[in-house]
C-alpha cells in the first residue's frame, strides 16, 4: 500500500501481529518537491507546500492538495526593479520599496503560480455585487510575497501579468482579483488591484499590495442598444445649443448682466463636461509597449514582443490618460453643479424682489465672488479626492470614479447638498410666485406672463440638476423594469440639459429673439456683417416726450438733422415689477445728435444708446424689455 510499510518489511500482512506503518516520506527522501517547497508529512501521504507562510499552511490544510506543482522563480540579489517569471506569469516589482514596506531583515521576493489550485477557489468566492453573470477564473492562481508576511502594501504599485487559460474568448470582461482572507474563510476581492491592459490571451494588473492573485472573466452586460443612441445623439445636440447659448450670452450685449454671466459659464462647463464625456469615457484600453527580442516571437507568438519588456514597459500614458479624465470630468460635472447652484440662488433672489422691493438683490452677485465659487470650490473638492484617493480615478470599463470604499460619493455627496437646496429654492420661489402675482393688477399681470415665470422656474429645476436625483435610485433591488425605467429617464433628461437651457434661457427670451430676428435680417438682405455689440432693443408701444414737446402729437416724419435737444431729460416711471418709481436720465451729445439713456431697473443698472433725441423717447417700453431681461 502506497504511504504505509510494515515493519517487518514484507507487502502482505499474513499474522495477526503484523501492523501498517505511516512512511514519513518527507525523512525518508521518498517526497518529491520542488527546490524551494518543502514537504508536510500526513498520513499515508505527504503535501509540497511553497513557503513557510500561516496563510499557506491554512491553504494547504483546507484544499488537501496532493502533490501541487508550484512554479517558484527566487531572486538571490534584489535591489532596484526584479522582472520574475513563473508558469508564464510575470512580476514586475521594486524590490528596494518592497523591502522597505517588508520591514528590516527582508531581502527575498518570490512569485509562485499554482497549477489546481483555481479549480478549488473559482470564480464562485467571487462576492458577486456588480450582478456579473457567469464569473470564473481565466488564469493560474499566482501568489506575489515578500519575506513570510501574508500581505504587504507598497506605496509603488506592481505589474502582475497573467496568461489567460482560456484564450480569445470574446464579449467577456477580465477584472483583476486578490484573495482576501477572513474569520469565515474568504473570498475575492478587486480592492487594490486594476486592470492595466490585456488582449486575448494575458491580463496585466497593477495592484498596490502583495498576496495571492487572479484574473477574473465574467460575461460583459449586454448594452441597450436604444439608451446609446440617446446618449449619443442627445449629446451631441447638446452641445450645439451649448454651443449657440454660449455664443449668444457672450455677443448679445443688450442682455448682458449678473444672469446671463451665470447662464454662460453654466453653458461652457457643461460642453466641456459633455464633450469630454463623448470623447474620452471609454478610453480604458491602455495598450502593451515594447520591442520584440530575445526570440520572444517563438515563446509568446501571440503578443509578438517580448514578456520582459511587455511588463517592464506597459503604457503607463495611457493609464494615466484615463486617470486624468475621470479627473477632469469630476471636476467640470461639479463645477457645473456648483454654477448651478448659484443659478439657483440669483432665480431666488430675483423673484424675492417680487415681494420686498429693497431686498438684498441679484445685483449683489459680485463676479469676485461668483468665480473662487464657481471654480474653486470643484477644485479644492477635486484636489482633495486626488491627493487621498488618486487609485481610485478610472476603472476597468470607464475613465470615471471606482465605486470602492464609496469614493463615488465625492461626486455623489455634493451632488445631493445642491439637489436639496436647490429643491428648497424651488418650492420658495413657486410660493412668492403664487401670492405676489394674485396681488398684482392685472396690467402687470399681463406683462409679467404668469405661465412663462412658471414655466422657467420648474424648467429651472431640471437645469439645475434634480434630474441626477434619479442616480440615487439606480441600484439593484428596484428591479429590472423599474430599473430601465429611471435609467430612460435619467438618459433623456440629462443628455438633453443643453437643450433645455438654450430653449429657456435664449428662446424663451423676448431680446433675445429680436437679436435672432435682426441677424436673420441683415443676412437675408446681406447687409454686411452684423454686429451684436451695436445692437439694441427699442419697442414702441407708449411715448414719453421731452419736456418741449409735450402737449402736442409729433409728426411721423422724421425731424430735421438740424433740430436737437439740450439740457438732461428726466422722466418719471413706474416699474411693475419693482412697484415703485425709478428716474431715468437721458444725456445727449449737441454735436453727435446722440445720446445714451441711463436707468436703474429692479436694483440692475442698464444703459442703452439712442439716436435722434428731437424723436419722443419710449422709455417706458424700453426699460420694460430691460426689466424682464434682469428677471430671465
Amino acid at each position: 500500500m502506497n504511504g504505509f510499510q510494515s515493519p517487518s518489511g514484507r507487502d502482505y500482512l499474513t499474522g495477526t501481529k503484523d501492523r501498517c506503518e505511516d512512511i514519513n516520506e518527507c525523512k525518508t527522501g521518498q517526497a518529491r518537491c520542488k527546490k524551494v517547497s518543502y514537504c508536510r508529512n500526513k498520513i499515508g501521504r505527504y503535501i509540497c507546500s511553497c513557503l513557510n507562510s500561516s496563510w499557506f499552511y491554512w491553504l494547504a490544510g483546507i484544499t488537501e492538495i496532493e502533490h501541487p506543482e508550484c512554479y517558484v522563480y527566487e531572486t538571490k540579489k534584489c535591489h532596484k526593479k526584479t522582472f520574475l517569471e513563473a508558469g508564464n506569469n510575470t512580476m514586475d516589482i521594486n524590490c528596494a520599496g518592497a523591502f522597505k514596506e517588508a520591514g528590516k531583515g527582508v531581502s527575498r521576493v518570490a512569485l509562485i503560480t499554482y497549477k489546481s489550485l483555481g479549480n478549488i477557489l473559482d470564480g464562485s468566492f467571487f462576492n458577486n455585487s456588480r450582478g456579473m453573470q457567469g464569473v470564473k477564473l481565466n488564469s493560474r492562481v499566482v501568489s506575489a510575497t515578500v519575506g513570510l508576511q501574508d500581505k504587504v502594501s507598497l506605496s509603488e504599485p506592481v505589474l502582475l501579468t497573467f496568461q489567460h487559460t482560456q484564450p480569445g474568448v470574446e464579449s467577456v470582461q477580465h477584472f483583476c482579483v486578490y484573495w482576501e482572507g477572513s474569520e469565515e474563510g474568504g473570498s475575492w476581492s478587486t480592492e487594490g488591484c486594476l486592470r492595466a491592459g490585456r488582449n486575448d490571451s494575458y491580463t496585466t494588473c497593477k495592484c498596490y499590495h502583495l498576496s495571492s492573485f487572479a484574473v477574473l472573466m465574467a460575461l460583459s452586460p449586454k448594452e441597450d442598444p436604444v439608451l446609446t443612441v440617446i446618449t449619443y445623439v442627445g449629446l451631441s445636440l447638446s452641445l450645439l445649443c451649448l454651443f449657440l447659448a454660449a455664443m449668444t450670452f457672450l455677443l448679445c450685449r443688450p442682455i448682458q448682466n449678473t444672469g446671463t454671466t451665470l447662464h454662460l459659464h453654466l453653458a461652457l462647463c457643461l460642453f466641456l463636461a459633455h464633450f469630454l464625456f463623448l470623447t474620452g469615457i471609454r478610453r480604458t484600453e491602455p495598450k502593451f509597449m515594447g520591442q520584440a527580442s530575445f526570440g520572444s516571437q517563438q515563446k509568446f507568438p501571440e503578443l509578438h514582443l517580448d514578456l520582459r519588456q511587455m511588463i517592464l514597459v506597459p503604457n503607463i500614458r495611457g493609464m494615466a490618460l484615463c486617470a486624468i479624465i475621470a479627473g477632469m470630468l469630476h471636476y467640470l460635472y461639479l463645477a457645473a453643479f456648483t454654477w448651478m447652484l448659484l443659478e439657483g440662488l440669483h432665480l431666488f433672489l430675483t423673484v424675492r424682489n417680487l415681494q420686498v422691493a429693497n431686498y438684498t438683490s441679484a445685483s449683489r452677485f459680485k463676479k469676485r465672488f461668483m468665480y473662487p465659487l464657481g471654480y474653486g470650490t470643484p477644485a479644492v473638492i477635486v484636489s482633495v479626492c486626488a491627493v487621498v484617493g488618486h487609485k481610485n480615478y478610472g476603472t476597468s470599463t470607464h475613465c470615471w470614479l471606482t465605486t470602492d470604499k464609496g469614493f463615488i460619493w465625492s461626486f455623489m455627496g455634493p451632488v445631493a447638498v445642491i439637489i436639496t437646496i436647490n429643491l428648497g429654492f424651488y418650492f420658495r420661489i413657486l410660493w412668492i410666485l403664487r401670492s405676489k402675482l394674485s396681488s398684482l393688477n392685472k396690467e402687470v399681470s399681463t406683462i409679467q406672463d404668469t405661465r412663462l415665470m412658471t414655466f422657467k422656474a420648474i424648467a429651472q429645476l431640471f437645469v439645475l440638476g434634480c434630474s441626477w436625483g434619479l442616480a440615487f435610485f439606480m441600484v439593484e433591488g428596484v428591479g429590472k423594469t423599474v430599473g430601465s425605467a429611471i435609467a430612460y429617464a435619467f438618459t433623456t433628461i440629462n443628455v438633453l440639459q443643453g437643450v433645455l437651457l438654450f430653449v429657456v434661457y435664449c428662446l424663451l427670451n423676448r431680446q433675445v429673439r429680436m437679436e435672432y430676428k435682426k441677424w436673420f435680417g441683415r443676412m437675408r438682405k446681406g447687409g454686411g456683417t452684423y454686429s451684436p455689440e451695436m445692437s439694441h432693443s427699442t419697442t414702441h408701444t407708449k411715448m414719453i416726450h421731452p419736456p418741449a414737446a409735450m402737449g402736442r402729437r409729433k409728426s411721423k416724419r422724421k425731424p430735421p438733422p438740424k433740430k436737437k435737444m439740450t439740457g438732461t431729460l428726466e422722466t418719471q416711471f413706474t416699474c411693475p415689477f419693482c412697484n415703485h418709481e425709478k428716474s431715468c436720465d437721458v444725456k445727449m451729445d449737441r454735436a453727435r445728435n446722440t445720446g445714451v439713456i441711463s436707468c436703474t431697473v429692479c436694483l440692475e443698472e442698464f444703459q442703452t444708446p439712442i439716436t435722434y433725441l428731437s424723436e419722443p423717447v419710449d422709455v417706458y417700453s424700453d426699460w420694460i424689455d430691460a426689466c424682464e431681461a434682469a428677471n430671465q
